[in-house]
Parts: structure tokens; C-alpha cells; sequence
């Protein structure tokens, strides 16, 4: 079986076949500008189980029936290659819950600095986090909010809207309470209210403005094309002064029910992507349309239309630097001390055993395509019988330039609502 064949007897969009739609055009055009990860995740993406990434066939030790089954190409940013990481992670995050509220709490960038963001996302990025973790921890130390010394704080960066276009942001989850500055007694916070919103906006801006001007003065900052006129001083203290004369964005969910609803809401956004492939609705003659989520109209379902090379470049910008962490722990989640300080507030809360599983399961069911080829499979034909690996095959060298050349022969198949 040929990646075409398997294209072709599928009847759902996905990114990979826009990306190979239109890999000739879009490298031809902006290869130059993209950098060596954002060519690995294009490459990536393009071939993930695809004939090129190799593969293994099974047979059937019931009914003999024989299937081939590709590789993943387990980029992080591949919208197929999440299942089974996710449930790894979330299935090492379930013992960690205690039995207390938690928080969600999301902090936000505004346009001025995203933009700068854009262009020094290794360093503003890491400010990001910085920022809104010290903001949380130095605010529920503060005896008129919660007087706790350290909460347990889980962070994770998205960088998109549901436009794909560039919009930074961080969320969290947050524990209702900490353990007091000696360690010896729990500090729960009031059952439907954290911390004051208001307070943690002034706090994050001013520390991240702060920063912001470190690294400035330290000669790190990055300013190309339009924002190159910020390199003067004078220039970036006016820039500076604009983007946070204001309040900035802070906002605060009413807590999770129990842990359950804990886990689901990691399932959501843990390994999100910038798009996921069920909000593809159609592929045809160059454009590509999604369904998004207009938040200025009450989070109505919208379709946005955009061309091919567009949707690429607004997938590609959200391409996270080579070995940045994208989820973060903090307080006593913080990996160096983290069983140490559990075992304390489980203690201090009277909990000897770590939280149990949820009952139900999040769905987050890894499939078969997640699946090392090693891993014995249902057979699909007989529903009996185990599909068992008889023969592998290496995967093929899968350069961007030769991706330019040979993808658009492989598919190039139109999607529309009617397909």
C-alpha cells in the first residue's frame, strides 16, 4: 500500500495534506525564511505516517489478514502524534492531585509585546512563565490574600487564538492553598475565590515590564523589520511606557470540581496543538477553511477561509524553539523537591495514600497508530484474532527539498464538506 492508496480511501482533512498539498509552493516561497525547526515540523507533519517514515505489516494469527501500518513521526507539534503522550503525562499527574480545589488562571500578553515576542520567543516566552509564576507565588504568600508560602502551580504555554494568529498566553493550575512558610500547617483558600484578579494583573506587568527591561539593557532582545526602531533606547523606554500604561489581562475560572475534572481539563490543554485536525473543514483549489470560535460573538462556531500558503505560515509561527518546556511546574509541584514536599502536604491534610484515579477515564485513549510496531493489535477483519509484526521497513531520508519534489506526486486531493 502506497501513502496514496491510504489517502485515498480516507475521507478526513488533515494538516499533513495541506502541508503536502502544497509543499513545492510554500517552500519555494518561503523556505528561506523559515527556521531549521519550523522545516523539521513542515517535514515532520508532511510524512508522519506515511510510507516514508517506514512502517511494519501484521498478520493475523486467526484469519491470516495482513495490514501496514506507518510510523508517527512523535513531533510535538504534529496534531496525530499527542494521544499517547498525553496520556503518559496525565497518567503521572493523576497520583500527584491532592484532595483540595484547584484554580485556573490565565495570563496574557498584550499585542505590543507579542509582537516582540514573536521575534525573541526563547527569551519572552521563558519571561512569560517567570512572570506569572512569581506573580501567583509572591500574591498567595501575601497574608491579606492567602498567607500560604507555596502553593503548587502547573503551567502551560499556548501561543495561538483560534485564528492561528500569534496570541501568547499562559495557563495555569493552581492549588487552593499552600503549605505556610515553616511547613507545618496547610492554608486552604476560600472555597470559590483564589486570589484577587486585579492584583495579579499589576503584579504580572509590573514584573514582566521589569524583565523586559533587564534583557534590554543587557543588549538580548532581537528587533527586526517593523520593531527594528525600538533598538534605540529612547525609543523602546516610549514602546515600553505604551504596552503597559494599561491593565493587563488576567482572568480567573471558578474552580474544578474534584480531580476528575482536573484531568479533563489537562487532557484539553496539555498537548494541544495550534490546530487540531477536527477543525479542518475543507481543502480546495488553493484555500483551506476551519471552524473557530468567535469569542466577541458569545464563542459562536464560525468557518474562517484562508489560502493554503497563509494557514501554513500561521500553523509554522507557533513552532516553539529547539528544547523549550512548554509545561512547567512550580511551588511544591517544582520537579527538584516535588515527592518531598507532596508527602508533607498530604500529611498536613491528612492524606496517606496518593489521590486515586478517577473513576472516569479522560478521553484521551491512545490508538493504534500511537502504538510502537512492536505493540499486538485487534485485527480489524476478524475482530478475534492479533495482528503480529512479520516485517518492518526503514523509513526514507525526508528532506525538505526532496519533500518539495516528491509530496505534491504523492496526494493532492481535494477536501470540501461534500467529500
Amino acid at each position: 500500500m502506497s501513502p496514496s492508496e491510504s489517502l485515498s480511501g480516507r475521507t478526513s482533512l488533515e494538516v499533513a495534506d495541506v502541508f503536502r498539498g502544497e509543499a513545492a509552493a510554500f517552500l519555494r516561497d518561503y523556505g528561506a525564511r523559515l527556521s531549521s525547526g519550523q522545516k523539521r515540523v513542515f517535514s515532520d507533519i508532511s510524512v508522519c505516517r506515511t510510507a516514508v517514515m517506514g512502517g511494519h505489516v501484521g498478520a493475523c494469527d486467526a484469519c491470516g489478514h495482513r495490514a501496514i501500518s506507518y510510523n508517527s513521526c512523535r513531533n510535538r507539534h504534529c496534531p496525530k502524534c499527542q494521544a499517547l503522550a498525553r496520556a503518559k503525562w496525565l497518567e503521572q499527574r493523576a497520583a500527584e492531585l491532592l484532595p483540595i480545589s484547584y484554580f485556573h488562571v490565565v495570563f496574557t500578553l498584550p499585542a505590543e509585546i507579542a509582537a516582540l515576542a514573536l521575534q525573541n520567543k526563547r527569551l519572552l516566552y521563558g519571561m512569560l512563565f517567570e512572570a506569572a509564576s512569581r506573580t501567583l507565588m509572591e500574591v498567595a504568600a501575601n497574608p491579606r490574600h492567602l498567607g500560604a508560602k507555596e502553593i503548587g502551580l502547573l503551567a502551560v504555554l499556548h501561543t495561538w487564538g483560534q485564528n492561528l494568529l500569534h496570541h501568547p498566553h499562559l495557563h495555569c493550575v493552581v492549588s487552593g492553598g499552600g503549605l505556610s512558610a515553616d511547613g507545618t500547617q496547610w492554608i486552604a483558600s476560600r472555597p470559590y475565590y483564589f486570589l484577587p484578579v486585579r492584583v495579579l494583573s499589576r503584579v504580572f506587568r509590573n514584573r514582566f515590564r521589569a524583565l523586559l527591561h533587564k534583557a534590554f539593557q543587557r543588549g538580548e532582545l532581537t528587533f527586526c523589520g517593523e520593531l527594528q526602531p525600538l533598538a534605540d533606547p529612547q525609543a523602546f523606554e516610549r514602546f515600553l511606557k505604551a504596552a503597559t500604561w494599561r491593565e493587563w489581562v488576567v482572568y480567573s475560572k471558578r474552580p474544578f470540581g474534584n480531580a476528575t475534572c482536573v484531568l479533563k481539563y489537562l487532557a484539553q490543554y496539555t498537548h494541544r496543538v495550534a490546530i487540531s485536525n477536527s477543525r479542518l473543514v475543507g481543502y480546495r483549489d488553493g484555500n483551506v477553511t476551519f471552524r473557530y470560535k468567535d469569542y466577541a460573538q458569545e464563542s459562536r462556531q464560525r468557518c474562517m477561509t484562508l489560502p493554503a500558503a497563509e494557514f501554513i505560515r500561521r500553523f509554522l509561527m507557533h513552532v516553539l524553539p529547539d528544547g523549550f518546556m512548554r509545561i512547567r511546574h512550580y511551588g511544591y509541584l517544582a520537579n527538584r523537591h516535588r515527592q518531598q514536599k507532596l508527602a508533607t502536604c498530604r500529611r498536613l491534610l491528612d492524606v496517606l495514600e496518593p489521590a486515586a484515579k478517577a473513576t472516569e477515564e479522560p478521553e484521551i485513549k491512545p490508538t493504534s497508530r500511537d502504538c510502537e510496531a512492536e505493540t499486538v493489535i485487534l485485527c480489524p477483519a476478524c475482530r478475534t484474532g492479533r495482528l503480529r509484526t512479520v516485517e518492518t521497513f526503514e523509513r526514507r531520508s525526508r528532506s525538505c527539498r526532496e519533500l518539495s519534489q516528491r509530496l505534491p506526486s504523492l496526494t493532492h486531493i481535494p477536501f470540501d464538506d461534500s467529500s
